[in-house]
């Protein structure tokens, strides 16, 4: 398995880093979450007062924030010229601001080209957007997590205090849209990819559902 490269897509409250994380404890593998890295990538260009709006301003800073992303399953991390910035990359200010800064193709080519440096050196489970598409797409494991609005808006809402089914679900449409129509890199279901609906399944039927596919296909 030390060469195996297991690749995880899907929208937001598909279950996506939970049961990614899951295969990867199970089968001794490294984690990477490369929304994580996203997301650093906002929360650098906030806290130094960078207009996420305007895509030449975000184009013009996207090579200068230092990201290493850690792999370890059972508490992966991630760091911002030196910062531990796990915690501050999940506030919401960082989620409504993610998908813009997201969608500038400066922003992905940097990024996915560190993306392909960490799995270059094999043995791991990477989630995120375009994976089987665009970052690994000669991985041999690939899979796409989906399940029902309804069923993503709750698993968020139970994530995060202080909001509601209600607005999650607005919250995940308007980045549903703005993912699947950018025009670099969109999320999609890559060429070879398994669809897996998990609106029914519970975190350890997904996690054997995909051990399953594992067994076959690699």
């Amino acid at each position: 398995m030390s060469a195996l490269v297991i690749a995880v897509d899907g929208p937001s409250g598909s279950g996506k880093s939970s049961a990614s994380r899951g295969v990867a404890r199970e089968l001794g593998l490294r984690y990477l979450d490369t929304g994580a890295m996203y997301r650093a990538m906002t929360w650098w260009m906030l806290h130094h007062g960078v207009d996420v709006h305007d895509s030449e301003a975000v184009a013009a800073r996207a090579a200068d924030p230092g990201i290493v992303s850690g792999t370890d399953p059972d508490g992966p991390t991630i760091h911002v010229d030196g910062a531990d910035v796990s915690g501050p990359i999940r506030e919401q200010e960082v989620t409504a601001a993610v998908s813009a800064v997201s969608a500038v193709p400066e922003v992905r080519r940097r990024l996915v080209a560190l993306q392909r440096e960490i799995i270059g050196e094999g043995g791991i489970v990477v989630e995120g957007r375009d994976i089987g598409s665009v970052v690994a797409p000669d991985a041999p494991v690939k899979v796409y997590l989906t399940a029902s609005a309804e069923a993503r808006a709750l698993r968020r809402t139970a994530e995060l205090a202080g909001t509601t089914v209600e607005a999650q679900q607005a919250a995940m449409r308007q980045r549903d849209t703005l993912d699947s129509t950018r025009k670099t890199d969109p999320l999609s279901m890559a060429a070879g990819a398994v669809e897996l609906d998990t609106t029914a399944l519970d975190l350890d039927e997904v996690i054997a559902s995909v051990l399953r596919l594992v067994k076959e296909r690699a």
